[in-house]
């Protein structure tokens, strides 16, 4: 087939409806500067220089008051538009023919040569930072490769040169542009595309979806109209309601006081979430009145007027799920069930997890691929769809929805061996999965667990307690046959290496919030049976004591040296494991010297329950015998 064929229309009409609102909207005082016209004080050689001085559209029109559409019109009506000159890869020794290209208001000569081919643009990811990384980056690339193998032109915008996607040999065309509705609308009117894509660079190009579709520019994949049913929490809220899907009680507020009133509503704890932001900044499980009101006056320029604050009801000691698919508008896929090693309340992008899930009762997973399903139908999904599950005393729960490729992608390709990303592609241009032979979703015989890699070591003086906000950079891969080894190898991976059983294994030192203690008590004992001999302070150490485990008492900082402060420097002696959860709803100063004293010290360590189980689950598996490398490639 032809590669057009693929494309049975656009979203275009339906999206620049929806858009249109956001683009064209009136600015408070359009029109108007002290009575005149705004371009009364900007004709055609001011606005040129204006360009050529590296202003934007956006930037010129706050302060005219008038809107960066206009502003983009009123260029063209002069004739101002940028030009694209080819990155010089040979340093002006000879000719470069790369296909690297940058645009710039200087000159006139234009050095872009349009291909023959029928020409798909795809939005990267921008520059790599915490909850837009690498991920997204493999998203873009398998992309590519499945756009070219259907015979189309790649042409590739991104702004980041430490990537894949930005590689000489990557896409056919490849724009270091930065990822702005401006900088789109110019390549997109010298390529004039099939189409673009949004779905694979996660939420940066998401966001532009409805300018570009307002502009005219066809979006390949899920619609604007139904992208923004996804996104709009109060949209997604009556979706849920009206398919009868249970999710955790949430609502808005635009001030403190509302939002006061309204988590008082809903009864904390509360996760407080701001509108538009990455990675989940800003966002914070509060526990009372006192510690949003503090939240609320620090994070003040994260909410306002027409930039709501989501307050959501927070399920403590929850499962969390997440599901990533494939839909062609009519069937749905599931490429992989992931279950966080982490409680609930632990970004998704901080929490381990692991493929298949540990916790995997025939009927919940039934459950869970039906929901997905649902939601794929009710969204209209054509490509990539996300979802996040949480379960609470066996009720399902719905936390988000995502209609884009998620961080968890490249991990679920590599764990199940199927090319999902191609896949969604293929779907995105037209393709039903009914011609696509791929089908199955887990790794028959396997286990594969990701493992967030963090910054802390370099920030000595961060506190490491995990929480809803993102602050992993990397991640890791273990695979293996069983859930301890291919945990172990996980964390080995993340230079967290689990310590090895048996005689004089070591000390590990347990200090648990008082709601842990029952559970740590069981961990301690499999830890005692192991060769570790534990350690705690007075509270922890009493419990201990009284479930029957021995425990050496530790002094706390304050009752001076020694204290547990010097246990975690003792190399004579070393603790080769600390398990502390924040002894309270907001972390003490003591617990936060003691994490970092762990980091100081390369202590491993684990600020959750769940993720000491996990742990102790690792250190049987290497009782029971020797981590071996499996090629993944063999899989």
């Amino acid at each position: 087939p032809k590669p057009t064929d693929f494309v049975r229309g656009s979203n275009t009409a339906g999206d620049a409806a929806n858009a249109a609102a956001v683009v064209n909207a009136p600015a408070e005082n359009e029109g108007t500067t002290h009575g005149r016209s705004p371009w009364a004080c900007v004709d055609a050689d001011a606005l040129r220089t204006l360009k050529e001085d590296g202003f934007t559209d956006g930037q010129i029109a706050g302060r005219l008051g008038v809107t960066p559409g206009e502003v983009r019109e009123q260029r063209q009506r002069h004739g101002i538009a940028p030009v694209y000159k080819t990155v010089d890869t040979c340093a002006a020794e000879f000719e470069a023919f790369t296909p690297y290209h940058y645009s710039t208001y200087h000159g006139s000569e234009d050095e872009l040569q349009l291909g023959r081919k029928p020409r798909i643009i795809i939005l990267g990811a921008g520059p790599n930072r915490i909850g837009q990384g690498i991920e997204f980056d493999y998203c873009c690339v398998r992309a590519c490769l499945a756009l070219q193998e259907l015979g189309f032109e790649v042409v590739m915008v991104n702004c980041n040169p430490e990537t894949v996607s930005t590689d000489f040999d990557t896409a056919d065309i490849l724009f270091f542009e930065p990822l702005t509705t401006e900088d789109v609308l110019e390549i997109v009117e010298r390529q004039q595309p099939l189409g673009v894509i949004v779905q694979l660079g996660g939420q940066t190009p998401l966001k532009l979806a409805g300018e570009l579709a307002a502009a005219g520019v066809p979006i390949l994949g899920t619609s604007v109209a139904d992208i923004a049913r996804a996104e709009d929490r109060r949209q997604f809220q009556q979706a849920l309601a009206e398919l009868g899907i249970a999710m955790p009680r949430a609502t808005a507020a635009e001030s403190l006081e509302e939002a006061c009133a309204k988590a008082a509503e809903i009864g904390y704890p509360v996760l407080v979430r701001p509108s538009f932001v990455l990675g989940g900044r800003g966002m914070m499980i509060v526990w009372d009145e006192a510690s949003l009101t503090d939240y609320l006056t620090r994070e003040a320029v994260l909410y306002g007027a027409g930039n709501p604050l989501e307050l959501v009801e927070f399920l403590e000691d929850a499962y969390e799920y997440d599901v990533d698919a494939v839909s062609d508008g009519r069937e749905t896929r599931i490429a992989g069930v992931m279950q966080h090693i982490e409680e609930a309340g632990v970004h998704s992008g901080d929490s381990a997890c692991t493929l298949p899930p540990f916790h995997a009762p025939p009927g919940l997973m039934l459950h869970i691929r039906d929901v997905t399903e649902q939601l794929a139908q009710r969204f209209k999904v054509r490509g990539l769809i996300n979802v996040q599950f949480a379960v609470k005393n066996d009720e399902l729960y719905v936390l988000e929805v995502n209609p884009r490729a998620s961080r968890t992608l490249p991990f679920v390709s590599k764990a199940t061996g199927i090319p999902w990303i191609q896949v969604a592609t293929r779907c995105m241009v037209g393709r039903s999965l009914a011609e696509d032979p791929i089908r199955d979703m887990t790794p028959r015989g396997l286990v594969a667990v990701k493992e967030a890699v963090f910054p802390f070591d370099r920030f000595p003086e961060e506190d490491p307690v995990l929480g809803p906000e993102m602050r992993s950079t990397g991640e890791v891969m273990g695979i293996d046959t069983d859930f301890g080894r291919a945990f172990a190898k996980a964390q080995l991976a993340a230079g967290m290496a689990i310590p090895t059983p048996g005689p004089g294994a070591g000390r590990v030192f347990i200090s648990v919030h008082d709601r842990d203690k029952p559970a740590a008590a069981r961990i301690a004992r499999r830890l005692h049976t192991l060769g570790f001999r534990c350690c705690a302070t007075r509270g922890t150490a009493e419990a201990l004591q009284a479930a029957g485990v021995p425990c050496e008492q530790i002094q706390k900082i304050a009752a001076g040296s020694p204290n547990v402060l010097d246990l975690l420097a003792d190399e004579a002696d070393p603790v080769v494991l600390m398990i502390n959860t924040p002894l309270g709803k907001a972390s003490k100063i003591d617990d936060t010297r003691i994490r970092r004293a762990a980091i100081r010290h390369s202590v491993p360590y684990t600020t959750t329950l769940t993720g000491a189980s996990a742990a102790v689950s690792a250190i049987e598996s290497k009782h029971q015998a020797a981590l071996h490398p499996h090629l993944l490639q063999a899989h």
